[in-house]
């Protein structure tokens, strides 16, 4: 059921984000609530595994959070109609990394947000599993940072559905095999310290960790 590290790199191809899709999220934020999926994009260099490695950013480049989401995998061609449980073949819990005063200055410049969200690991998944409609309404997907839990999200608090979003991006973008979609995070975003241990779970079961480490100088 969960494939390797290599394998799941290999067969991505687009990923799509979704930002501000919780209103406990955007309200935590300041920001207005969105009227249709606010979605980004990242390079597919951002994507990593966690299952006990170290991922490296640069401590000198201002404030580091991360964001836990739903992941989706999208398992064969989007057509109009199809049924999400034949769209998605696996999902898991993944993290989104936000240099966050750089997203604030791009914001403020009206520059897009790649710098901000697209470096290397930014864009890490725990273990995949197989998916079903019911079964994200069933659990909480969850962020533990050094044993603590700190962020606790369920699809059901959503802005825009599942389903909305796959045929939002699907009309807009596009939307094939290989595709990941990072549906979106709840308030209580992590300011990320040196040596944070991070751990997604998925109701109860843990799907993955990773250490963290913030490097000063640009040599990762």
């Amino acid at each position: 059921m969960v494939e390797t590290e290599k394998m799941i790199q290999k067969s991505v191809r687009n990923i799509y984000c979704v930002g501000r899709n919780y209103a406990s999220f955007a309200e935590q934020m300041g920001n207005a609530m969105p009227e249709h999926p606010l979605i980004f994009m990242k390079p597919t260099h951002s994507l990593e595994n966690m299952n006990g490695n170290t991922v490296s950013f640069y401590g000198n480049k201002g404030e580091v959070n991360c964001e836990a989401e739903l992941v989706l995998h999208i398992g064969r061609p989007y057509e109009k109609g199809v049924n999400l449980n034949e769209l998605v073949d696996k999902m898991t819990v993944g993290l989104d990394f936000t240099y966050r005063e750089i997203l604030n200055q791009v914001k403020d410049k009206g520059h897009p947000w790649t710098t901000a969200k697209g470096f290397p690991y930014s864009s890490t998944a725990g273990e995949f599993c197989s998916f079903s409609t019911e079964a994200t309404q069933q659990h909480d997907f969850k962020l533990v940072i050094n044993g603590e839990t700190l962020q606790v999200g369920n699809v059901k608090n959503m802005i825009f559905s599942i389903q909305t979003i796959v045929d939002y991006v699907a009309e807009n973008f596009g939307l094939g095999t290989g595709d990941l979609i990072y549906t979106g995070t709840p308030e209580g975003i992590g300011t990320l310290q040196d040596g944070d241990v991070l751990e997604v779970q998925w109701g109860e079961e843990s799907l993955g960790s990773c250490k963290v480490a913030l490097k000063q100088k640009e040599n990762i």
